[in-house]
């Protein structure tokens, strides 16, 4: 389970979030592009715009769900 207190300082405000334990295999990316980008020079991903109407919460909650090491949270 992603760790709310150990969320990459990239992210981008609101509910959906990437904690350090990102192994930056792309699969957030693949699944939600339009949610999760990488930051190239550390090697992760992170939240670059958050969800905003139901499909879209989806779309996020697919790539939570994808995520081999559970490093994507959702608090809301």
């Amino acid at each position: 389970m992603a760790d709310p207190n150990d969320r990459v300082t990239e992210n981008a405000p609101g509910t959906y979030y990437v904690d350090t334990n990102c192994i930056d295999c792309d699969a957030c990316r693949g699944k939600a592009p339009e949610y999760f980008t990488r930051m190239d020079s550390k090697h992760y991903s992170y939240v670059f715009r958050q969800p905003q109407t139901e499909e879209e919460r989806t779309i996020c909650e697919e790539a939570l769900m994808d995520c081999p090491v559970e490093a994507i949270g959702n608090d809301g």
